[in-house]
């Protein structure tokens, strides 16, 4: 559907609600990414953590409830940013080989249309914001081990000096604030061209970082652990309409390859951390209160986020520009399970929470934050991948609360801006390059299941899948057996269906293996670009 035709249904939609009708001009798009939040955090999404801003959004506008990312990081923006897979144009940090030329980006495409895009926050793909990608403004955060004094920051391509503990700084305050400097210029330089803003939160990837002040919110939640958490959550979800799976069991054999080790965590951290996610119950009073205080960590951190979302919607709303602005919210992947002692090691005697120290959430509460989902970030299960997707609209979008059941994928984002954007973004595709693998979503912002895709992949680690309709085929690992099974019925993964249904399994493996094959095949025959600038330097380290 082109954006002429979508401008005119939605038009004939809200005159008949006595909504204003549909902007003559295009839309501002604001899209937001936050980094490690669980599927089931916010309160939008039957979450226990504080959101207000996030469910006001929710509440006028649509949930996504079948949204789905890469499993990590790298990979989830640059499929974001790019239209593409990640294998298709090793965007990331973790696909081999060269990228090739034919990689364009969201300011790319929106450029010609008379936008200006701006970025502030987290990177964490190959190219630099300004360097081939076409952002006008960027702060961008290069530091992925520290929320009160990152070693690296970047303010249009030129670095920053280092915080220094007395200047109170704090990532996810400071990141909200350059997006509100920058929108603060668009509306006195350039107030009649419409804007793209990607606004990307470190939060809450670990380590776990929070203000003192936020900590202190949330003293005393969370006493009755993870257990009685998940359940709660579950039943919350299932009559919101969010979920009608059973409730995955926590998996206790499941970690990291990467994590640090056992031995050397209780020695750093102390005996009240936890490497597992075994039942509540079994924990010691000290590991009860120790892991207590790590969720309400990770539940300041998602507030604050909130609370500095706010603080940029609310400059949309000064400019005069909330009705013809689209909103979207995503994570870029599930809840992470990672524990790991990283940036400047792990003070004992430092409060939880502070810069002196370094914690992961860890399995038990990532468990809760996916629920009622499989596993966690860098798995392909429905844990690693879901990501909850709230879209907001007022011009443009009649429908207030609403749930939406159509799959899919962090690649539909960029085809979806250009479209509402009077463009396509397939003519902008260099001749001989491959088609973009995302679609529009526009359709489906009036009518649910209206945007089906042929099928969804996913690759990450080794971690395979493919999703065709409700079927969903993965294996985990390079040993991994694949599984099959029905995501109408059970996207808790419990039933697998691989046995049963062999034909169906083998079909849906030679589909991935085509997809994978020819990903890469078209990437390495495809001409390298020149643009490659790796953030921070031939020195900058590889981390997710």
């Amino acid at each position: 559907m082109n954006r002429r035709q979508f401008l005119k249904n939605i038009g004939v939609a809200t005159a008949a609600t006595a909504l204003p009708a549909a902007p003559s001009k295009k839309p501002n798009f604001l899209l937001i990414l936050a980094d490690d939040m669980g599927f089931s955090d916010a309160g939008c999404y039957g979450g226990d953590i504080d959101t207000p801003n996030l469910d006001k959004l929710a509440a006028n506008g649509l949930r996504f409830t079948q949204a789905y990312s890469t499993a990590r990081c790298g990979p989830s923006r640059g499929s974001l940013l790019t239209g593409y897979y990640a294998q298709q144009t090793a965007s990331d940090i973790m696909t081999p080989g060269n990228v090739p030329s034919f990689t364009q980006f969201i300011p790319n495409h929106l450029k010609p249309l008379g936008y200006r895009s701006y970025h502030s926050g987290k990177w964490h793909i190959r190219f630099t914001p300004k360097e081939g990608v076409g952002f006008d403004h960027s702060y961008t955060l290069l530091d992925e081990d520290r929320y009160f004094t990152p070693r690296r920051l970047d303010l249009d391509g030129k670095a920053l000096p280092q915080p220094k503990p007395e200047d109170n700084y704090y990532s996810t305050v400071a990141i909200s604030d350059y997006a509100v400097k920058f929108l603060k210029e668009h509306a006195s330089e350039h107030k009649d061209d419409p804007f793209f803003m990607y606004l990307a939160p470190h939060s809450p990837h670990f380590p776990l970082h929070a203000m003192p002040e936020d900590i202190k919110h949330y003293e005393g939640r969370f006493t009755e652990g993870w257990d009685t958490a998940r359940e709660r959550k579950h039943a919350r979800m299932k009559r919101m309409g969010i979920v009608n799976c059973p409730l995955a069991p926590r998996e206790a054999n499941m970690w990291t390859k990467w994590n640090t080790p056992d031995e050397e965590l209780i020695a750093k951290i102390g005996p009240g951390e936890v490497m597992r996610a075994v039942p509540w119950e079994t924990l010691t009073p000290e590991q009860k209160k120790f892991q207590r205080l790590k969720m309400a960590i990770h539940a300041a951190m998602i507030t604050r986020m909130d609370t500095e979302i706010g603080k940029v919607l609310d400059q949309v709303k000064a400019m005069g520009a909330e009705r013809d602005t689209v909103v979207i919210f995503l994570s870029d992947n599930g809840a992470s399970s990672e524990q790991l002692i990283r940036g400047d090691g792990h003070d004992k005697n430092a409060p939880a929470g502070s810069a002196n120290s370094y914690l992961g959430l860890g399995p038990g509460w990532a468990t809760n934050s996916n629920t009622p989902l499989r596993l966690h970030k860098s798995w392909v299960n429905e844990g690693g991948i879901s990501s909850p997707m709230i879209v907001t609209w007022p011009n443009g979008i009649k429908d207030k609360n609403k749930l939406r059941h159509n799959t899919c994928h962090f690649v539909d984002i960029l085809p979806t801006l250009v479209d509402l954007a009077g463009g396509d973004a397939n003519k902008n595709v260099p001749a001989g390059a491959p088609k973009l693998a995302g679609r529009s979503l526009a359709s489906a912002f009036q009518k649910d299941g209206t945007a089906p895709h042929e099928y969804i992949y996913f690759n990450h680690s080794n971690n395979r899948a493919i999703r065709v309709g409700d079927w969903k085929l993965i294996a985990t690992g390079t040993e991994g057996e694949w599984e099959l099974y029905d995501l109408s019925k059970d996207r808790s993964e419990l039933k697998n269906l691989a046995s049963a249904q062999p034909d169906r399994a083998k079909k849906l493996a030679a589909m991935w293996k085509e997809k994978d094959d020819e990903f890469a095949r078209v990437r390495e025959a495809a001409t390298p670009t020149n643009r490659l600038r790796m953030p921070g330097g031939a020195g900058a380290k590889k981390k997710q």
